[in-house]
């Protein structure tokens, strides 16, 4: 099958994309566009990767699937598209960047596109949903590739930064080696679990002074 995705991660993909999952997959999430309302859109569902080339790559952040309600899901985790209103975990995640950097984010729409033109993977392990239905493309195969994705980074790169939030993503996090990425991990930011260490944890400020450490322009959050 022809994916449209951007060429750097078309290379390092190439071999998920002919493998035989990957095809059982694909049937799968196209009948389900044909037959369900599903989230994204048809043609956001490589967003993350068509917006972050592999080279560019300088943080990851991972999430788990994409949100389920209309006009929410455009391809990057956390992020809505503008005039959505801002999820309780993105809210969670604008107020600890207000602590670390003493900057106002109330009147900031939930968009994130800026986040991932500047290098940062706003990666769901599971790329589609059904509409209502949280976690119903799980264990679909979109696992399988993801993994792929990360641990190609966490292999033919260095210096990324991986801010893994909630025992799902520490999960996905297990390939990387910690000698050559800097792997921050925290509870969730969700508000369930946001106040048990997310508040606090740093990781945007941490996030930067690595980057720069290792020759890199930091994020603009």
């Amino acid at each position: 099958m022809q994916v449209r995705i951007e060429e750097s991660w078309r290379r390092v993909l190439q071999p998920q994309f002919d493998s035989a999952y990957f095809e059982l997959l694909t049937d799968y999430v196209r009948r389900a566009y044909q037959t369900s309302v599903v989230y994204p859109p048809a043609g956001k569902i490589f967003e993350a990767f068509n917006r972050t080339p592999f080279d560019k790559v300088k943080v990851v952040i991972i999430g788990q699937d994409p949100y389920h309600e209309p006009g929410q899901a455009h391809g990057l985790c956390f992020s809505v598209q503008p005039g959505v209103q801002v999820p309780p975990s993105l809210v969670n995640i604008y107020k600890e960047l207000a602590d670390e950097f003493h900057l106002d984010y109330s009147r900031r729409n939930g968009d994130l596109t800026h986040w991932a033109d500047q290098g940062v993977l706003l990666l769901n392990a599971t790329l589609t949903v059904q509409a209502g239905m949280a976690g119903s493309h799980q264990g679909k195969g979109w696992e399988t590739f993801t993994d792929a994705a990360i641990e190609a980074l966490a292999r033919q790169r260095e210096h990324i930064v991986f801010l893994l939030w909630g025992s799902y993503a520490r999960q996905k996090g297990r390939v990387i080696d910690r000698r050559r990425h800097l792997v921050l991990e925290a509870p969730h930011p969700s508000p369930l679990s946001a106040y048990r260490g997310f508040f606090g944890c740093r990781h945007f400020l941490l996030a930067n002074e690595y980057l720069q450490q290792h020759g890199q322009e930091p994020i603009i959050w």
